[in-house]
């Protein structure tokens, strides 16, 4: 919903609290009065209705309205107790199954006559896998996420009020309805007001509609019409960047525009991350074929005799080994490893989760002004005396060169006068800025390249009289005294319009005519700048007769210097960040406040736009389109921008996209962003320039404000994914090698389990989660960026993944099947004699988990790539990967060796050529691996475009 279309609120949406999205009673004695009408109504008639007078309000008053209508702040962001979040951790599907499977274990413990031991440290052992993941979850989470209350940064702390006629300085947060508040160029606005007096005052309300242009204020009513862009209101959140005023208030706290954003976009739901789908999905299914299977196995057991208790106990063990205990720990850490990559990468995500989602991103709906951009306008091109002069250099610093500055000396000079803005140097860390008009700024540093300083013209010519810029005229003007006491006027604006008020034209430094073939080549050389998508501006001059001509004398009969041409200049890596992207096939839509004219120009310099007509929607376009209307408008494959769009337009685009399947990244700085920002799958902030209600709402903000971090950002949340399937194929590779042995020993008539449950933990939390850690932490492969963006609905288990899971499960499946056996028959004992606490099954039971700690090792160094080689790539190239290996071969050792943990774990110490055995059987599943890539490598390249 657009804000032309949005329900006018009253005054004083906020009484005593929270808003509700009703209106309420207006201040005490007074009639209602609609936003739009504040607007509309004489000055005079604006402070009756609201209560006040132009000496302020009375303390008294103050107090009362105070009480009413709550303080000038926004309310603050609820994160939930942190009990709440911490509990939040246990209500994952494989924690509540884990919980529910250490309270039965607890139970059967307490039931079982004689206590089994055993079955009280697999329930503690099952308790303490769900107590570790649950705080390793927490821990990452709570580390990432800002406590701090970002949107009051917004508000300005203090501001001037006049309060029973006298000047204070007071807080912001205590200013209400009626109050009147005075601005003067750089202060922030502290509520939504109307100005009641204005100077040459201009605005720059980027942060909440987007638009980088500062717009005029005035004082005069306007008609009524869309609050936003009624000249005469100033809103909370926006900058005064010239002249000065006084507004008196009709909005405060969370009844302000800004205040409606902020509602806009706590209503917002935050969207889940593909992986969070996948993970929940998998969790379902997995856990479903836990309890199925155990049950299975409990109804085949229990006719045969064996007693309930230990029956139960085995199936439990059954359930705890296709659950694989690590993951949810293993993946948390592992996409914490992501953000600490792309944190070194200028990109912070805040949310784990989000690092996955990254790389799914199949299309970004970037701004333009400050993520494009580098919010800097900088004349690039002066035309004098019939020839341009190329500037170099860019931004505010003043640094860089002018083709033949001489020339055009005057031309900036004069440019220079007739400006209201201050150009300030850097101050610690602070680089050089501008206060007031940013096109003005340019100028200012433009001269400066020429070799002039401003300030000190200004000082040898003062200004003594000024007709503001007026968008009717679209011009300014003033009036300055030479120093032999000769008045001069000084005009800049529109070229058209101020190449109609000159009768002459200044060539190297003489008057002369303006004649018809110079008027045709002046308009020529402006439309030309303008063609490049530059801002143009004329500069003209004449001699004045006295101080304060009258307006019409001052802007006729002008002598033409020359044309300034100017831009916001894109970043320079943004250009190879496209390209990127468009390699990778993301899509880029933007989506900005601005101009189209402006955004096309931006977006031809950046490489989004390259055909000669691409297609562009404004605000009002997109309110005239259904669902869908607007579906297909974004269908269609062309290049696209939106313009002139508000925020409720870029929440309806994101949704849109969203509902065809498509992984949303939404770029954004301003306060008006912030609601898209978080409901796309994807919302990035820009950290420097960025307002911290953007920065709130997104879930990765970009510390150097680069457009280029986010291709960076999606390269690296692709390899994140890869990594994430290499080390599930890792994880429950194993899962198959446990549960295998389990299956055969049990239609086998063995008695016993091959593995225990408390060998299972061993091996899942003990031996397992750091050889997937070091997975998780493979590097990006070069190769990343050259394929598009998996689709949405992929599944995170795919047929290849599965077959790859069953291939290296089944061997090590069969390896620990034939070292259990082995041992067992070896003996020559009968099954119906082994007990728990014979040395053979001992030694059987170790056999069984040492081989599969020893065959994990190889199948890390297997997983690591899909087709090459891991020869090739370098067994050393991960070394983590071989030290995590190591240490748990060690555990393991130690499991065999140690008195303590043969207690506890009824394992027995292993011969050499036990280990020997074993190892041999893990470099024949690294062989049958490699073998298998191979195959893949030398299969002939397939019709639809495989690869040898």
């Amino acid at each position: 919903m657009s804000p032309e279309s949005a329900p006018q609120r009253t005054v004083g949406l906020r009484e005593g609290g929270p808003p509700t999205g009703v209106t309420t009673a207006p201040p005490p004695d007074q009639r209602d009065a609609s936003r739009s009408s504040v607007s509309a109504l004489p000055v005079p008639d604006v402070i009756a209705t609201l209560g006040s007078s132009l000496r302020g309000l009375t303390e008294a008053e103050t107090a009362v309205r105070r009480n009413r209508y709550g303080p000038n702040e926004l309310p603050g962001v609820s994160r939930g107790q942190v009990w709440r979040r911490l509990a939040a951790q246990f209500t994952d599907l494989f924690a509540v199954v884990l919980l529910v499977s250490s309270a039965i274990t607890f139970l059967a413990y307490w039931l079982g006559r004689p206590r089994d031991p055993a079955t009280l440290q697999l329930a503690l052992a099952i308790l303490g896998v769900v107590l570790l993941n649950a705080g390793i979850g927490f821990a990452q989470e709570y580390s990432a996420e800002r406590t701090a209350e970002s949107l009051q940064a917004m508000v300005p702390h203090t501001c001037r009020v006049l309060r029973d006629g006298e000047r204070r300085e007071l807080p912001a947060r205590d200013l209400v309805p009626g109050d009147v508040v005075i601005l003067e160029a750089g202060d922030a606005v502290p509520a939504d007001c109307r100005l009641i007096e204005a100077q040459e005052a201009a605005v720059n309300n980027a942060a909440l509609t987007g638009e980088s242009d500062p717009v005029a204020r005035v004082a005069e009513p306007v008609p009524s019409g869309p609050l936003l862009q009624a000249r005469n209101c100033v809103f909370m959140g926006t900058d005064l960047v010239a002249g000065t005023g006084k507004a008196v208030v009709f909005a405060t706290g969370a009844a302000t525009e800004f205040g409606r954003i902020y509602r806009l976009a706590a209503a917002a739901p935050r969207q889940q991350t593909p992986l969070q789908r996948q993970v929940a999905l998998m969790a379902r299914r997995v856990a479903g074929v836990a309890l199925a299977t155990g049950a299975v196995l409990f109804a085949v057991r229990v006719p045969s005799g064996q007693p309930f208790v230990d029956t139960f106990v085995f199936s439990l063990g059954v359930m705890v080994a296709l659950v694989p205990e690590g993951l949810p720990a293993t993946l948390s850490v592992s996409l914490a490893i992501g953000v600490r990559r792309m944190a070194r990468r200028h990109a912070l995500v805040k949310q784990l989760l989000a690092v996955e989602a990254l790389g799914s991103t199949s299309v970004i709906c970037t701004d333009k002004t400050g993520t494009l951009t580098q919010a800097e306008m900088t004349v690039v091109q002066l035309w004098a005396d019939g020839v341009p002069h190329a500037v170099s250099g860019v931004g505010y610093a003043p640094i860089g060169e002018i083709t033949d500055a001489e020339p055009v000396r005057e031309l900036l000079r004069a440019a220079a006068l007739c400006s209201n803005a201050r150009l300030v140097p850097p101050t610690g860390r602070d680089a050089w800025r501008v206060l007031g008009d940013t096109t003005e700024g340019a100028l200012l540093v433009a001269a400066r390249k020429a070799g002039l300083d401003p300030a000190e013209e200004e000082v040898r010519t003062p200004r003594v009289a000024e007709h503001p810029f007026d968008s009717a005229r679209k011009l300014m003007s003033t009036v300055h005294r030479d120093s032999d006491g000769t008045f001069f006027a000084y005009v800049k604006g529109a070229p058209l319009e101020l190449l109609a008020r000159c009768d002459a034209i200044d060539r190297s430094g003489t008057k002369t005519p303006l004649s018809d073939p110079v008027r045709t080549q002046v308009a020529a050389a402006a439309d030309g700048m303008a063609g490049q998508g530059l801002r143009v501006l004329a500069v003209a001059r004449r001699q004045a007769a006295d101080p304060r001509p009258p307006l019409e004398d001052v802007e006729s009969e002008l002598t033409l210097l020359g044309l300034a041409g100017m831009y916001d200049p894109p970043r320079p890596e943004v250009r190879e960040a496209v390209h990127a992207c468009r390699r990778a096939g993301v899509r880029i839509i933007m989506v900005t406040g601005d101009h189209p004219l402006t955004a096309e120009a931006v977006a031809r310099r950046v490489g989004i736009v390259s055909h000669p007509a691409p297609t562009v929607a404004t605000g009002t376009q997109l309110d005239a389109l259904d669902d869908g209307g607007l579906d297909a408008l974004l269908a269609s494959s062309g290049e696209l921008l939106l313009c002139r769009v508000s925020p409720e337009h870029k929440m309806r685009v994101v949704t849109a996209l969203q509902r065809r399947g498509e992984v949303v990244a939404v770029t954004g700085d301003g306060a008006n962003d912030a609601p898209a920002l978080k409901h796309a799958d994807i919302g990035v902030a820009m950290g420097a320039s960025g307002t911290d209600v953007a920065r709130e709402a997104a879930v990765m903000v970009l510390l150097d404000d680069s457009f280029a971090s986010i291709t960076t950002a999606v390269g690296l949340g692709r390899s994140v994914y890869r990594n994430i399937r290499k080390f599930l194929i890792y994880l429950f590779s194993h899962n198959i090698a446990e549960l295998v042995p389990i299956l055969a020993a049990t239609f086998a008539g063995f008695p016993l389990v091959p593995i225990t449950a408390v060998q299972i933990l061993a091996i899942d939390l003990g031996s397992d989660v750091l050889p997937a850690l070091a997975l998780g932490a493979e590097p990006m492969e070069p190769d990343v960026m050259n394929s598009p963006p998996r689709p949405r609905q992929e599944r995170l288990f795919s047929a290849s993944v599965v077959g790859r899971i069953l291939f290296l499960g089944g061997i090590q499946a069969l390896g620990v099947c034939a070292v259990f056996f082995w041992h067992i028959h070896a003996s020559g004992i009968p099954y119906a004699d082994f007990t728990k606490d014979s040395p053979v099954y001992r030694e059987a039971i170790t056999m069984v988990q040492a081989g599969i700690v020893v065959s994990q090792f190889f199948n890390a160094l297997a997983v690591r790539t899909d087709r090459q080689s891991v020869f090739r790539a370098g067994l050393l190239t991960n070394p983590w990967l071989l030290a995590a290996g190591c240490f748990g071969i060690g555990l393991m050792a130690a499991i065999s060796y140690a008195p303590p943990l043969q207690a506890i774990f009824r394992t027995a110490p292993l011969a050499p050529a036990d280990w020997a055995v074993l190892a041999a059987f893990g470099a024949l599943l690294l062989a049958a691996e490699e073998l298998r890539k191979w195959v893949l490598r030398h299969r002939r390249t397939s019709p639809e475009g495989g690869r040898r």
